[in-house]
């Protein structure tokens, strides 16, 4: 079997086929970075966090390219999001978006988030988007009037492909200014003038102004990965308007396929309702990541597929740690059983169902990157390594080291949700805390021992509180997970 796609586009899975062999381009619409990012912004980006990382263990040479929007995006009424922030803070826009891009990257950071490749701002490519303009401009696809420039959509006569929208029944005024000196309501904003007050704004052969939120996306993917190029993502509410406005302009004015395969992930909801900060009903990272672990979270939006809703509540998390604390408490307990395994090799039936366990995580991943259907063969993976460890006799030090490699390819390199470091060592925490528990336990062995089962008692009770439930084998060990 071979990677599919579900592809936006064609509204189908397809086989994927990269433009270049063994490279892929990929384009992710990145955040407007004008205030904290919440539980969405971690189900988009860990959602793409995905596909890259599967891109790479397939052996492809991923450009992963994800901008920073700190100019011209408008809001419904036509005023810029970024100046909108500005006059709320009394701070400069670039401050705004300084702040909050340092922020967007702690939390991506912590959710194991891989950075992009290349992260270039909309207004750092001024110069590009205004040459995109004349291109469009010299092709007659947009008209300049009284210093702005506006896109005709009626000149692009596949508008539509993308979202399924037909010219005659769209709306006016979703998320792009309308205003009577267009020609028609459905076009759009290439280069707007800049009122007297409007702080970010830049010289062009029409006025001194800013570019249009569209314009930018086109402008910076073309510049690093082509006129065409393979991939383009970003969430499903950005599928129409931006979307389809790019491919607009973008095959306007190169007369070229702009993007082969487009990925949208779905939205976080809160009781079926769409989590966003316009209806108040969202969670920042920040303050998640203050109850729950940050891995926890990551495994909570896996557990949902990338084009599936995701909805939102603490039970729903609290959940999720407690199977992946039984993920990584098996990965621990066959790290520590390595060195005291016997050597040799597999036995067949041993060898035969890792390769298959190892095959179905495969085929989960191929199929439009099923991370559900793959974290379900994970915990088979769990059963089997628990059976294993509690059955009194170990297999071979070489069977262990094949699913401890699977647990790693998988869990770690694909999923991210093992505790890794940058060399895949355990992070200083992770190693602080099992040293402490491995103390506790000693301290409570020797209790048991003495018969102090008070005690005993007591240091089991008092981690039960801390949500780590301590399990004592026949041979009077003891392991411990949480939740």
């Amino acid at each position: 079997m071979s990677l599919t796609i579900y592809n936006t586009l064609t509204r189908s899975k397809q086989e994927f086929k990269p433009l270049h062999e063994g490279m892929v381009g990929m384009y992710v619409c990145g955040p407007t970075v004008y205030s904290d990012s919440h539980i969405g912004h971690g189900k988009s980006y860990v959602s793409f966090d995905i596909i890259v990382r599967y891109l790479r263990f397939l052996r492809y040479k991923v450009l992963y390219v994800q901008n920073i929007t700190d100019v011209g995006h408008l809001l419904d009424d036509g005023e810029d999001r970024m100046l909108k922030q500005s006059r709320i803070e009394k701070a400069h826009p670039m401050q705004i978006a300084e702040t909050v891009t340092r922020s967007y990257f702690e939390d991506m950071d912590a959710l194991n988030v891989l950075r992009p490749d290349i992260s270039p701002r909309a207004s750092g490519h001024i110069v590009e988007q205004i040459e995109l303009v004349k291109q469009l401009l010299a092709k007659g696809d947009a008209y300049e009037v009284n210093g702005s420039v506006y896109f005709e959509v009626r000149k692009f006569k596949s508008y539509g492909k993308l979202s399924g929208r037909v010219i005659e029944d769209m709306k006016e005024g979703t998320r792009v200014e309308v205003k009577s000196e267009k020609r028609n309501p459905e076009d759009f904003a290439l280069w707007k003038k800049a009122e007297p007050e409007h702080v970010m704004r830049w010289p062009s052969p029409w006025s001194v102004g800013f570019p249009g939120w569209h314009l930018e996306c086109s402008a910076m993917s073309m510049k690093y990965l082509g006129e065409t190029f393979d991939i383009h993502g970003g969430g499903l509410d950005n599928q129409f308007p931006h979307h389809e406005c790019e491919v607009a302009q973008s095959e306007s004015a190169t007369g070229k396929p702009f993007v082969r395969y487009w990925i949208h992930n779905n939205l976080v909801t809160v009781n079926g309702q769409k989590m966003s900060k316009s209806l108040g009903n969202f969670v920042t990272l920040k303050d998640l990541f203050r109850k729950f672990d940050p891995l926890v979270i990551r495994f909570f939006i896996l557990q949902s597929h990338y084009r599936s809703t995701l909805d939102f509540s603490e039970e729903a998390i609290e959940a999720s740690g407690s199977g992946l604390a039984k993920v990584h408490a098996a990965w621990r307990k066959l790290t520590d059983a390595l060195g005291s395994a016997p050597p040799g090799s597999p036995s067949g039936a041993e060898s035969a169902k890792l390769r298959q366990l190892r095959e179905n995580l495969i085929a989960a991943m191929d199929d439009d990157f099923n991370t559900p259907k793959a974290i379900a063969h994970l915990f088979e993976l769990v059963s089997i390594v628990n059976e294993w460890l509690s059955s009194g006799k170990l297999p071979s030090s070489t069977t262990l080291q094949e699913a401890l490699r699977c647990f790693e390819e998988f869990g770690g390199v694909v999923l991210g949700i093992l505790p890794a470091g940058p060399k895949g060592k355990e992070t200083a925490d992770a190693e602080t805390e099992r040293g402490l528990m491995e103390l506790i336990l000693s301290l409570r062995k020797r209790a048991r021992q003495a018969s102090q089962w008070q005690t005993a008692d007591e240091i089991r009770k008092a981690l039960e509180n801390l949500k780590i439930k301590v399990e004592d084998a026949k041979d009077g060990s003891s392991t411990w997970q949480k939740g």
